[in-house]
């Protein structure tokens, strides 16, 4: 195997461990993706309990595969928090990094599609960052220099907090608004603990000692090479005084923040800067009243409004600040951050939603794909983040349901139904039943062993009698699903579209009135293609089961499915996301045509996840009410499955065996000597198949 042409990926195994494996593609990886990925890599054999933490140092800009980048972001917090740590030389391997609880959870939001992604939860997110704190106390406590010297080893642009800090603060004074005043900690006092005093102190306390003061200044020296304001503070001596600053002055200061961080400065800044929602955005009330119909075709009730967090603001108030320079405005007792041609496409997107509310609305369709991509709507916009969708009272009250489905109302099959559900089941079922009062479909993604296969069979047995469905599956499943079937509803009514089946090995086209109270059509993937009559039949439900078999959305068998008419549709499967996202794309299009855009537009939108990961969350919020997953290890759906059990059986070999086994060995370790890592890997996995 060629190692150019491969990523690195990070599969999450059950246990909550890591794991790093190769991933062949298409598009060769530049230089520096490769020399970290084998950095990585390295490391992970070398030191795997400490190859996260060193992840947390790699360079940001450089492109590594998305489950992995997650995992660099993950770690890059945590060393981003941990030079930002008071007192952390004086505190070395005892030191202990609070988790940052918001930014964690925001985190969790933009996991990427992983191998293993549903096992991460929270809880174990949490243990993660304490496992990188357990290393770097371990690393730290064999490295004899400074901490300093430690992170500028690995990450020679970072700097460790200093002892400077900046303050800014919003001040009474109409014309001045805001104070500015750099601090520092000192251990001065008589009781010899650490204190903060203004910095013009530190002129005093090392007036006789030049070498220190610049020790102490070295921080802001080092964020005045890419800063203006204090490289000119620093010129003029001002640093070491209060300012009262202009909201102009303090506009520029809180967009250089990370720069000041980044140099060792710890900021303390106002909270509501903080929490970035200063801007103008354009929230949409969509879906207060129940429609009229059901299915994406729903049309909602949607009414814009411009707001400033949870104020609302009229086009007036809005149109007035772009009067205004960049900066800080002061409107409706807040601070608000006025970028102009932010603004200006805020108040055109706001006039396109006015106009549209009053032509009649968004279907829900529209409104789904507007959350995923705002530029690939009818309300467009180069920036998704002025675009907020709020749920009114029956679409908040439709998601929240689906989203808890033991909430959802009691159904039950009738007594032909001769299966004793489990409540997850019965759960299932309720989830099942309220899609489809809802007209929409439904991707049962249950883990494997978990009754998919019983659930979908209660839901047919509700299904009021009348238009067949039609269950596609793989061919060696039909023996399954006919066992199933005469054990949980022996009185299904069932025509097998296969020759296996029939005593003649020939499938007759039913006529006009052949499948005349028959409540399932089962075929294979392989037959809807040759049977044109399937194509030809509308059906009440279409069912794929093993429903990955559609993930590569240009296939003959692929299209030959979604071609079927049918009034709602079902997938089952147990890995909705095998390799790549394009597999999610085609499954979802086929339970819910177009609710994730042309298979174009959103291959567009993965590529802009890679800079910007927030999307993954919008993603799995979009696909979450039509996707239940359930998994074998989560002791809250399924407490009493035995643990797996694993024995060992050696069996003797033939003489004849042995030779063959031994010439075997022989060739293998002549390649493996005249090979590297990857090639010995790629060797070793083809013998074995």
């Amino acid at each position: 195997m060629d190692k150019i042409n491969n990523l690195l990926e990070a599969v999450l195994l059950p246990d909550g461990s890591l794991l790093l494996e190769w991933e062949t593609t298409k598009k060769r990886p530049g230089k520096s993706t490769r020399v970290l990925q084998q950095e990585m890599y390295t490391l992970f054999e070398r030191e795997p309990r400490n190859w996260l933490l060193f992840l947390g140092f790699a360079d940001p800009t450089v492109f590594l595969s998305p489950s992995l980048d997650f995992w660099r972001r993950f770690s890059n917090l945590f060393v981003r928090h941990l030079r930002l740590t008071p007192d952390l030389n004086e505190l070395r391997h005892l030191v202990q990094v609070s988790p940052p609880e918001e930014e964690l959870a925001r985190l969790l939001e933009r996991v990427p599609p992983m191998v293993g992604g549903e096992h991460l939860t929270a809880e174990l997110i949490r243990t993660f960052w304490a496992s990188l704190n357990y290393s770097f106390s371990a690393v730290i406590k064999d490295f004899h220099g400074t901490i300093g010297e430690f992170i500028h080893h690995y990450s020679p642009n970072s700097h460790l907090l200093g002892r400077i800090y900046f303050h800014l603060v919003e001040n009474p004074d109409g014309e001045y608004p805001f104070a500015f005043l750099a601090t520092y900690s000192t251990t001065m006092g008589g009781d010899g603990k650490s204190r903060h005093l203004p910095l013009k102190y530190a002129l005093q306390e090392y007036r006789e000692d030049n070498d220190k003061l610049l020790e102490l200044l070295s921080t802001a020296y080092q964020a005045a090479r890419d800063s203006e304001l204090i490289s000119d503070l620093l010129e003029s001596n001002e640093l070491f005084a209060p300012l009262a600053w202009s909201s102009r002055e303090a506009y520029i200061f809180l967009q250089e923040v990370p720069l000041y961080e980044e140099a060792g400065i710890l900021c303390r800044i106002p909270d509501w800067w903080k929490s970035r929602q200063t801007g103008i955005k354009v929230r949409l009330s969509l879906g207060q009243q129940q429609p009229a119909m059901v299915g994406l075709a729903a049309l909602l009730d949607f009414s814009p409004r411009l707001m400033i967090e949870d104020e609302e603001i009229s086009s007036e108030e809005a149109a007035r600040l772009l009067s205004q320079v960049d900066g800080l405005a002061f409107i409706k007792n807040k601070w608000v951050a006025v970028d102009r041609e932010k603004l200006e496409q805020t108040l055109l997107a706001y006039e396109k939603a006015r106009k549209l509310a009053e032509q009649g609305g968004l279907s829900l369709g529209e409104a789904m794909r507007l959350q995923l991509q705002s530029d690939k709507g009818l309300i467009q916009t180069d920036d998704p983040d002025i675009i907020e969708v709020e749920q009114g009272q029956w679409l908040q009250s439709m998601f929240s349901s689906l989203a808890n489905p033991a909430q959802l109302p009691v159904v039950k099959p009738d007594t032909t139904f001769k299966a004793k559900l489990r409540p997850y089941q019965e759960d299932g079922l309720r989830w099942l039943c309220s899609l489809h009062s809802l007209g929409l479909g439904a991707c049962l993604a249950d883990d494997m062993g978990l009754g998919k296969t019983v659930q979908v069979l209660g839901f047919l047995n509700i299904l009021s009698p009348g238009t067949p469905s039609l269950l596609v599956i793989p061919a060696s499943l039909l023996a399954n699903w006919q066992q199933e079937i005469n054990r949980f509803w022996p009185k299904m009514n069932v025509f097998y579209a296969h020759p296996s089946m029939h005593k003649s090995h020939r499938v007759k086209a039913p006529g006009k009135d052949g499948l005349k109270g028959v409540d399932l059509v089962i075929t294979t993937y392989a037959l809807v293609q040759r049977y044109d009559w399937l194509q030809e039949t509308h059906w009440r439900y279409v069912i794929l089961d093993e429903a990955q078999a559609i993930k590569n959305p240009g296939t003959k068998q692929t299209r030959s499915v979604k071609q079927l008419t049918c009034e709602n549709r079902i997938a089952m499967t147990g890995t909705p996301v095998e390799n790549r996202l394009s597999d999610l794309w085609s499954i979802v299009d086929f339970i819910n045509p177009g609710l994730l855009g042309t298979s174009a537009e959103f291959t567009s939108f993965c590529k802009k996840m890679v800079d910007h990961p927030d999307g993954f969350g919008r993603l799995r919020r979009m696909i979450a009410p039509f996707v239940l997953r359930r998994l074998k290890t989560d002791k809250t759906i399924i407490s009493d499955l035995p643990d797996k059990v694993e024995l060992k059986v050696w069996a003797d070999m033939s003489r004849k065996q042995l030779v063959v086994y031994q010439k075997l060995v022989d060739d293998i370790t002549d390649m493996l000597e005249d090979s590297d890592g990857i090639q010995r890997k790629g060797t070793i996995l083809a013998a074995l198949t």
